[in-house]
C-alpha cells in the first residue's frame, strides 16, 4: 500500500463511515475499481484499524454529549437510581445497543472476512442498504425523540448495527433506518447512530490490534496507518457535521440511489473484466 492509496482510503473511510453508503464496501471496492493489488487480510485489518480515526471524529463531534452521559451515569449509580436521569439512561441504552453487534461480530467475523474480496456479494448488500434507506424514510412516522428511547428500541437499533458486519451494509444507514422505523426523527436517529458507534469502534480497534499479531507488519504499516487515520478523522468530523444538518432537512433518497448506482456499476465491472 502506497501513501497515496492510504490517503485516499482515509478519505473514503471518513466519508463512508458516517454517510449511509457503507465504509466496508468502499474500502473493499475502491482497490477493486482501480485495480490495486493489495493483500486481502491487510485491507480488512487496515479498514478496521483506520476506524480509530473516525472514532476520534465522532468523539470530537459529540464530546460534550459523551461527557455528560458518563457524568450522569456515575451520578445515577452513586444514588442507586441508574435509570432515573435521562442522560444516564441514554448511556445504558448505548451499551445495550452495542451487545448485538459485539456478539454477532465475534461469532461471524471469520466467516464474513472472505466476502470482502467478492464484489458481487458487496454489490448485493449495497442493494440491501439502498432498500433499507428508501423504505424506512417513507414508511416511518418520524415523530419520536431520544428522550422516548426504550430498551427495545436500543436492542433493535443495535441489531441494525450488527448487520454492518456484512460488507455493503452501512452501519449508519442500518441504524438510522431502524431508528426511523421505530418512529424517531431523522436527526434524532442520526444522533443515536453516531453515539452508538463509539463503543463498537473502540472494541473493534482493540480486537484488530490483537488480531494483527505480527509486530513487523504493524511497524511497517504504521506511517501509512497514521496518515489514513488522521485523514479519516478530519474527513469524518466534517462528514458528521454536514450529515446531521442534512438529516434535519432532507430525505435519505439520494443515498439510496447512490448505493444502488454503485452496486450496479460494480456488477457491470465484474462482467467486463
Amino acid at each position: 500500500m502506497t501513501y497515496l492509496q492510504a490517503l485516499l482510503l482515509g478519505v473514503v473511510q471518513g466519508l463512508a463511515e458516517f454517510l449511509p453508503i457503507s465504509s466496508s464496501a468502499h474500502l473493499a471496492l475502491v482497490p477493486y475499481w482501480f485495480g490495486w493489488r493489495l493483500d486481502e487480510k491487510t485491507v480488512f485489518l487496515f479498514g478496521v484499524l483506520v476506524q480509530m480515526g473516525t472514532l476520534i471524529a465522532v468523539i470530537a463531534c459529540f464530546f460534550s454529549d459523551l461527557r455528560e452521559i458518563l457524568r450522569a451515569a456515575f451520578r445515577a449509580l452513586r444514588r442507586g437510581q441508574p435509570f432515573a436521569d435521562p442522560d444516564a439512561r441514554l448511556g445504558w441504552f448505548i451499551l445495550l445497543g452495542t451487545v448485538p453487534a459485539g456478539l454477532i461480530g465475534l461469532i461471524l467475523k471469520p466467516a464474513v472476512e472472505s466476502a470482502f474480496s467478492e464484489p458481487r456479494i458487496i454489490a448485493a448488500f449495497l442493494y440491501l442498504t439502498a432498500i433499507f434507506l428508501y423504505w424506512s424514510d417513507r414508511a416511518a412516522k418520524k415523530t419520536r425523540q431520544l428522550s422516548d428511547l426504550t430498551a427495545v428500541d436500543a436492542l433493535l437499533i443495535g441489531l441494525g448495527q450488527a448487520l454492518a458486519i456484512f460488507p455493503g451494509v452501512s452501519r449508519s444507514g442500518a441504524t438510522i433506518a431502524v431508528g426511523l422505523g421505530r418512529g424517531f426523527q431523522r436527526a434524532e436517529a442520526g444522533r443515536f447512530s453516531f453515539l452508538l458507534s463509539v463503543p463498537i469502534m473502540i472494541a473493534a480497534g482493540v480486537l484488530s490490534v490483537l488480531d494483527l499479531g505480527n509486530a513487523a507488519l504493524l511497524t511497517e504499516s504504521a506511517p501509512k496507518l497514521i496518515l489514513a487515520a488522521l485523514t479519516a478523522a478530519g474527513t469524518g468530523f466534517f462528514a458528521i457535521r454536514w450529515f446531521l444538518g442534512y438529516l434535519a432537512k432532507k430525505t435519505l433518497t439520494v443515498f439510496a440511489v447512490y448505493c444502488a448506482v454503485v452496486a450496479t456499476g460494480t456488477l457491470i465491472l465484474t462482467l467486463v473484466r
